[in-house]
């Protein structure tokens, strides 16, 4: 090796054990997965200088393999595509835990080219590497195509294994940190958040739908008749029930503007984002039309029907604080359940006089 060439070597040697080092003290001073994440593509990009490259991860709840981090020209059209364990190159270093270096895809057989034809890019080189912590393989970080001809290294294997190393471990311990997390905000029975949850966000959703003059809706809802089910059946019948009426409402829900929280017994609260009094009297219906559509534990063998007394409330018609929005509701809800049941009541403003006005809708199956 000429002195150039070993200067160049000293230099990027030099480099890497710098970007290792300030890596690792990041990595291990955040829990917060976004976090580690921006510093783990922050990284690859720096040293390795990729055209595209991709963080793959494993979703914990289908098994599946998602693009949580793509970079690089046709990577938007990747986000929203998954991929099967032992797929793809990506797929096998994944089910097998051993990296791969690719100088030419085209004569490799466990190519997937639809990721291509969905970017509208072309792959030549590749290099894969698996995210292992607790011998347990998380995901894989993929680089496609080098700076240069002819692509990636050997010593960029090594370089990409010892940062993925360190993002296995953070990954891993931010995931550990985020279910503790749950835990203290999470109904153990049905899955939805808990009271003490409700009023957190509810009292920060407030401060913000009065600073921009947003709308924000609560419903609030009872299971009618809830205590014969468990009177009949069993209270572990009855907290099954809970969770099937809680998967319910979570599915009934728009994705990240609306959440479901069970507020004690068998009431319930649904946040409503952005939402006004006329919009939450519309999910109010789709609610109790829903129960009414629904058939509970069938799996335990029992057939079982429901209904629910709702009660809207809306900031800032109803109130102006985040107490005074969950008493309106439930108030509203109570008012609901005084009526008949498997009813629509919505709160009076403030200064109204009266009590909550009951809203119409039709009834499906008489």
């Amino acid at each position: 090796m000429n002195p150039a060439d070993l200067l160049s070597a000293m230099k990027r040697t030099v480099e890497q054990l710098a970007a290792y080092n300030e890596m690792a003290k990041a990595l291990t001073s955040t829990l917060e997965l976004r976090e580690v994440l921006a510093l783990v593509m922050q990284k690859v990009s720096a040293l390795l200088r990729p055209r595209n490259w991709s963080l793959i991860l494993q979703d914990e709840r289908t098994g599946k393999l998602y693009f949580e981090i793509a970079v690089g020209e046709g990577a938007e059209a990747l986000k929203g595509l998954q991929l099967n364990p032992g797929e793809g190159i990506a797929g096998a270093v994944f089910a097998s835990g051993v990296a791969r270096l690719v100088h030419d895809v085209g004569g490799d057989p466990s190519f997937a080219p639809r990721f291509d034809e969905a970017s509208a890019f072309h792959t030549r080189s590749l290099l894969a590497v698996p995210l292992v912590a607790r011998e347990r393989v998380l995901g894989v970080i993929e680089l496609v195509n080098g700076p240069t001809e002819p692509g990636f290294t050997h010593d960029d294997l090594t370089a990409l294994s010892a940062i993925a190393d360190y993002a296995a471990i953070a990954i891993e311990n931010a995931r550990n940190f985020r279910r503790v997390q749950e835990l203290t905000i999470t109904d153990e029975h049905t899955g939805c958040f808990n009271a003490r949850h409700l009023r957190a966000q509810l009292e920060q959703e407030v401060k913000r739908s009065a600073r921009f003059r947003h709308p924000l809706s609560l419903v609030f809802l009872d299971l009618d008749h809830f205590k014969s089910i468990n009177d009949r059946h069993g209270h572990l019948v009855g907290s099954a029930t809970l969770k099937e009426v809680g998967d319910l409402l979570i599915s009934l829900g728009r994705h990240n503007l609306d959440a479901v929280f069970r507020y004690g017994g068998d009431e319930f609260a649904v946040m409503l984002i952005e939402t006004d009094t006329e919009g939450a009297q519309v999910i109010a219906r789709r609610i109790c039309e829903a129960f009414r559509g629904q058939r509970f534990l069938r799996e335990q063998g029992l057939d079982v029907s429901l209904t629910a007394s709702v009660g809207v409330a809306s900031f800032p018609d109803h109130a102006t604080t985040s107490t005074d929005l969950i008493r309106a509701a439930d108030f509203a809800m109570y008012a609901a359940k005084g009526r008949g049941r498997d009813g629509i009541a919505v709160a009076e403003a403030p200064s109204g006089e009266g009590t909550p006005m009951e809203v119409p809708f039709a009834r499906s199956g008489g």
